[in-house]
């Protein structure tokens, strides 16, 4: 069973809130690292949060939400090992797993709709890695 670690600021937080239901819907189990509601935070410190558990293994991946996806993206992309990707269409969060091998899914909470934000997280969890030459360049990036 893969664990799936949550992380947002404020501004992704009503999201993060509808990721949950959706994880549990699709039989996944969760660790929320916060934050815990809309009162305004800084975004790094739950992104590494999020990173450092699955830099550890504590997660096997992990789903990351700020208000355009970018400040939290920079901040768990400082973790060895770690490779979020920002997505806001399900054609990238696929690619993103296929060629990148992506463990992260970012996503920019105030410029996505909830239906796409659904199918950006359904097709992030549900697309493996091709290897490949695609394995050549991901270890082309330094850790």
């Amino acid at each position: 069973m893969k664990t799936i670690g949550l992380a947002s600021d404020h501004a992704g937080y009503p999201l993060k809130e509808r990721v949950k239901e959706w994880l549990t819907q699709m039989g996944y189990e969760y660790k929320d690292y916060g934050t815990n509601s809309t009162d305004s935070c800084d975004y790094p410190q739950f992104g590494h949060a999020l990173a450092s558990a699955v830099e550890s293994g504590e997660c096997n991946t992990g789903i990351a939400i700020c208000g355009t996806g970018n400040g939290i993206n920079m901040s768990v992309n400082h973790h060895k090992g770690v490779r979020g990707a920002l997505c806001w269409m399900p054609e990238i969060a696929a690619l993103a797993r296929q060629h990148n091998d992506a463990n992260i899914l970012v996503m920019p909470g105030r410029f996505i709709e909830e239906s796409t934000a659904k199918e950006c997280v359904e097709t992030f969890l549900g697309t493996e890695f091709e290897g490949g030459r695609h394995q050549r360049r991901i270890d082309a990036i330094p850790c």
